[in-house]
């Protein structure tokens, strides 16, 4: 292979630029430069091309945070053997890698261990502002000696270990993407869309971990992982670390209720409406998908129809009077268990709270009411919460005993997110409790059974 000059590569906006060579894998030629140009991801592999082929090169690539070495007295005791395992498997996978563990299971004591094992500058990536201040805290009890830096929320201090949001490591990646060694991404599932694998793309970190208790997306996305990640290093289930005593036991539970004579004969109006757009548009009812269907519904009035009497009919399957009183049932059956009830969306979540006088936390929540509920369901001052989706990820909720679904979607990744809130060891060995209700002679059945399916997996 010709080479002209001295190769030498350095960081530009993302990419990794190579001169005096006309040609080397995972690279194209800028037709504005006339050079060689690759994506910041490869950069580890083009070194170890250099290196083979016996090519002389001067890297300015990497412009790391400075760091003091990072030592943690006694953090192998905190390791259980699972946990050792799966570190184990990372390094031996060239230190990159997947790891797909329950919550409650112990991720972030596994990302603290090899934070200490690489002894470099570490970013660590998250999807909410609650989730980097927990992150924050966390590392800040074992690094006592180094300010723990912060990308979000408006901040924008970077320091040998620094926390993003994945909004703001997405915005200034192609700056920052050669200042760190080690690049960790926490529930890893929100990597794959298209805006944030930029992130990956960007950055040159040879060292690279993604935490998840959900790895496959439901639009397949998740096989670009080996590519921006690495791949599977270390999977452990649900029953298996229950069954070993690391997390708690559980039983899912199912209980139908009947819609009211009113709300049945609404819910059917609706429903056959549905039906008929659909046989309008001539399409049959196990061919279109909720997405196609809004994607229609744009130029078509037939399937904008069908959609808004499909939303009609499936707001009363979930918000059924019955769940209400079923609901009231299940409480005062469990009057000593800490409970946490989930809903499809805030409409109940306020009629819930309203009704039993029990705290709720949304997205419109303030950081202030979230930390109270939070706070006093951890002390035992509330002993149950109300939530549509903001619980299911991103913030540390307290040990529960006892989940209850009232409603929600068929994704696998929700239902396990939720179980899992539910999962941690309890202090008096109680086994844990998920409850799902489901009005009978509806749609809502096939989506129950949908979220069941995620069972065979644990």
């Amino acid at each position: 292979m010709p080479i002209n000059t001295k190769v030498i590569l350095y960081y530009d906006k993302g990419s990794i630029v190579i001169s005096g060579i006309n040609q080397i894998p995972y690279s194209v030629i800028d037709p504005r430069t006339n050079q060689l140009r690759a994506l910041a991801l490869h950069y580890p592999s083009i070194i170890t091309y250099l290196q083979n082929s016996g090519i002389q090169y001067e890297d300015n690539v990497m412009e790391l945070i400075p760091i003091q070495t990072l030592r943690i007295e006694n953090i192998n005791l905190l390791l259980r053997p699972y946990q050792k395992k799966a570190i184990e498997n990372w390094i031996s996978a060239g230190k990159k890698g997947c790891m797909i563990l329950p919550t409650g299971s112990g991720k972030t004591i596994i990302a603290i261990k090899l934070i200490e094992i690489i002894n470099s500058s570490t970013l660590i990536v998250v999807p909410t502002l609650d989730l980097m201040e927990q992150w924050t805290k966390f590392l800040s009890k074992y690094f006592q000696k180094i300010e723990i830096g912060n990308i979000g929320g408006g901040l924008f201090n970077i320091s040998g270990v620094t926390v993003s949001t994945y909004d703001s490591a997405y915005i200034r990646s192609s700056f920052i993407g050669n200042k760190f060694a080690f690049v960790i991404f926490d529930e890893l599932h929100h990597l794959a869309a298209p805006g944030y694998r930029t992130i990956a793309e960007q950055f040159a970190s040879p060292y690279r971990l993604g935490l998840t208790a959900t790895y496959e997306r439901e639009d397949s996305l998740h096989l670009d992982f080996p590519r921006l990640v690495g791949g599977i290093v270390y999977q452990s289930s649900i029953n298996e670390l229950a069954r070993d005593k690391h997390l708690a036991s559980f039983t899912v539970e199912k209980r139908y209720v009947k819609l009211l004579p009113e709300e049945e004969l609404e819910y059917q109006k609706n429903y056959n409406q549905y039906l008929s757009y659909l046989h309008e548009l001539g399409i049959r009812y196990s061919q279109i998908g909720l997405q196609k269907l809004i994607m229609i519904s744009g130029k078509n009035q037939y399937a904008r129809n069908a959609l808004l009497a499909r939303n009609k009919a499936l707001d009363i399957a979930l918000n059924s009077q019955s769940k209400i009183e079923e609901l009231r049932k299940i409480l005062s059956e469990n009057p000593d268990r800490k409970t946490i009830i989930f809903t499809q969306h805030n409409k109940l979540v306020y009629l819930i709270s309203n009704k039993f006088l029990i705290p709720f936390i949304t997205h419109k929540s303030s950081k202030q009411e979230r930390e109270d509920a939070l706070n006093g369901f951890r002390d035992g001052r509330y002993r149950a919460l109300v939530t549509s989706k903001v619980l299911d990820e991103g913030v540390d909720v307290p040990d529960a005993e006892l989940g209850i679904i009232v409603s929600g979607t068929g994704s696998k990744r929700e239902f396990i997110q939720r179980l899992g809130r539910l999962l941690r060891i309890k202090p008096n060995s109680k086994n844990a409790k998920l409850i799902e209700i489901v009005s009978s002679g509806t749609s809502e059945i096939n989506t129950s059974v949908r979220r069941k399916q995620a069972l065979k997996n644990l």
